[in-house]
């Protein structure tokens, strides 16, 4: 019979790995008789399985997050008239967005959050986000967008800027 000491839970930082507790709570469940080593098979399986679609899942996540960080940058760079590189140097050195913006700071605040817009009315086309949701967050687009772009430290383009992390709408 399984006890809780027999069973042991592994951990990430396990030298056997994270699959380690799994594959091993399932031996002994087949050893034990309580389930069959089909039965252990298909469970395996599945947890498997779950992984290799939360890893894809995760992947894509991250290449949208990039994807809307580079669309970004280069939206800022290109309504500011000025290089990517630079603006991430300035901003790295203490400069906020909207200062770098300088006279186009309205023009850079309606860009962004033309952009939100767009990007928040393709999730709803997508099915990802409903009506109700849009309108409310479209209704802070505009504070949002104004107060990172008026955030020190890189918080527009920055690699953990808060305009360029990507579809946090």
């Amino acid at each position: 019979a399984l006890t809780a000491g027999s069973v042991g839970v592994a951990s990430a930082h396990d030298a056997a790995g994270k699959g380690a507790a799994k594959t091993t709570i399932l031996s002994e469940l087949v050893k034990a008789g309580t389930i069959t080593q089909a039965q252990a098979d298909a469970i395996s399986k599945k947890f498997d399985d779950f992984k290799a679609t939360m890893d894809a899942n995760k992947a894509a996540n991250q290449a949208a997050r990039d994807a809307h960080h580079a669309a970004v940058e280069a939206l800022v760079a290109s309504t500011l008239g000025i290089d990517a590189a630079t603006i991430k140097s300035r901003l790295v050195a203490g400069e906020t967005l909207a200062a770098i913006a300088g006279t186009k700071k309205d023009v850079l605040i309606a860009a962004l959050v033309a952009f939100e817009t767009k990007e928040i009315d393709a999730r709803v086309t997508a099915g990802t986000l409903t009506a109700a949701q849009a309108t409310a967050k479209k209704a802070d687009l505009t504070a949002h967008v104004t107060a990172a772009i008026n955030a020190v430290g890189g918080k527009g383009m920055g690699p953990k800027g808060g305009m360029g992390k990507g579809p946090r709408h």
